[in-house]
């Protein structure tokens, strides 16, 4: 790992937590990410689960965790299993933690080695009715891979079929959507080294630049900064190619008189910052630009105002909606006779601006949370309104992480640079340098 360790007071809060929300009698089981294979010999870099992290900051595979906050003998409430360190993988792939490492990363006295799994397991749940365990569920998204826990848990079930079976998943979710303040201050650190990156894009962007040179800048500040890297693919979109919502081919020139729209954040300890930037490849916005850019950041500016306890996800969305569509007027996208005339769905401001407005940032870029709930104060969201007119070749956004509090809000972000005229000093600052 490239981060400083994590206070293990922060997962011990995360399992306590979990304890107060299940039901009497019950058992969980989670198990770490695998380890994906990417082609011949060769696997991708591995990534924890978001969950297990959350519970364990155990950063490591062949990982399960065994809760059973009742049972009889204390030693069986949370144990944690973890493989057993050999001389021949220490030599081929380095260190791999012993169970005193575990024991002071996670806060969990009883670490065993893997291997005795199947026969601790039986002892802990011959002392439940209930079985909690985590499948994957993403309203968004349907992975066509089976991940452990789910193998896992077809296992389970046939090994032990008369418990009862729950979804730790909604559980989960419940619990991630409120950051402690640990959880805040790593956020916090991946918007900082975020916020290095794009100073440096703004000391080295000039026409005839790749995007994928942009990119690499990007990657280079990042890993020099302790970050693992990229908390997403980054979108490096110039001109015409920022209409499109998730261009990652970044592959194109950056042209004079173009602007470049960045979508980038660094994941900093598996937590994620989610930052946009549009700005003049050249140094200096054009009238028409200018003016786009700046109906833009007002957008942002009311939009964020509106982001405080109580409020529902959709709702918001609906007003950073008509808040655009009064900026699109101004700009002679369309006339308020239109807007007065035009009774089907979607509404005008749809053309020009076809995605959300915020979601949910934390262990994952779009982190756990049920829409029915409404925004809390210890809830991390992204403020990110867009305008993409494909007929004049250029779109814009700009992105702000933003933390709910119980008087309203904090712009995480507020360090980086967003200002027009803030962003062409600094960018012309250095060319004549």
């Amino acid at each position: 790992m490239k981060y400083k360790r994590i206070p293990k007071d922060l997962f011990i809060k995360n399992r306590s937590k979990l304890r107060e929300l299940i039901l009497p009698g019950s058992s969980i089981i989670l198990h770490s990410n695998d380890e994906m294979h990417r082609n011949g010999d060769q696997n991708f870099r591995f990534r924890q689960s978001s969950d297990f992290f959350y519970l364990t900051g155990i950063d490591q595979e062949k990982s399960v965790l065994v809760l059973n906050p009742k049972h009889p003998e204390e030693k069986f409430r949370e144990v944690l299993f973890i493989i057993k360190p050999s001389p021949e993988q220490v030599t081929w792939n380095g260190y791999r933690l012993g169970s005193s490492d575990a024991s002071e990363i996670s806060g969990i006295s009883n670490v065993q080695w893997l291997d005795e799994y199947e026969k601790i397991l039986p002892e802990i749940l011959y002392r439940s009715q209930n079985i909690y365990l985590n499948m994957p569920e993403h309203i968004r998204y349907k992975a066509e891979f089976e991940t452990r826990d789910a193998r896992m848990a077809k296992k389970i079930q046939t090994v032990f079929p008369l418990h009862s079976y729950h979804r730790l998943a909604p559980v989960l979710s419940k619990l991630r959507m409120i950051k402690e303040h640990e959880e805040i201050a790593l956020i916090n650190e991946a918007i900082r080294i975020t916020r290095d990156s794009f100073i440096r894009v703004l000391q080295f962007l000039e026409p005839g630049v790749m995007e994928y040179e942009v990119e690499a800048e990007i990657s280079y500040e990042f890993i020099r900064k302790g970050a693992s890297g990229h908390a997403y693919e980054p979108i490096i979109a110039s001109g015409i190619n920022a209409c499109i919502l998730h261009y990652i081919d970044n592959n194109k020139v950056c042209k004079n008189g173009e602007l470049l729209l960045m979508d980038f954040g660094a994941e900093y300890a598996n937590y994620s910052a989610d930052i946009t930037r549009t700005i003049p490849v050249n140094g200096k916005f054009t009238s028409r630009q200018a003016k786009v850019y700046d109906a833009n950041l007002r957008v942002l500016r009311n939009a964020i105002k509106l982001m405080k306890p109580g409020v529902l996800l959709s709702d918001f969305h609906a007003e950073a909606g008509k808040i655009w569509e009064e900026e699109h007027i101004k700009l002679g996208l369309y006339s308020a006779e239109d807007v007065k005339n035009h009774t089907a769905k979607p509404s005008l401001w749809y053309k020009y601006y076809m995605h959300g407005t915020s979601h949910s940032i934390g262990l994952d870029v779009h982190d756990t949370f049920d829409k029915a709930e409404k925004f809390q104060p210890g809830m991390v969201f992204s403020c990110e309104p867009g305008i993409y007119i494909t007929e004049e070749g250029f779109g814009i956004r700009i992105e702000n992480d933003i933390l709910i509090t119980e008087k309203g809000n904090t712009d995480l972000s507020k360090d980086i640079p967003v200002e027009r005229e803030e962003i062409e000093d600094l960018m012309n600052k250095t060319k004549k340098s």
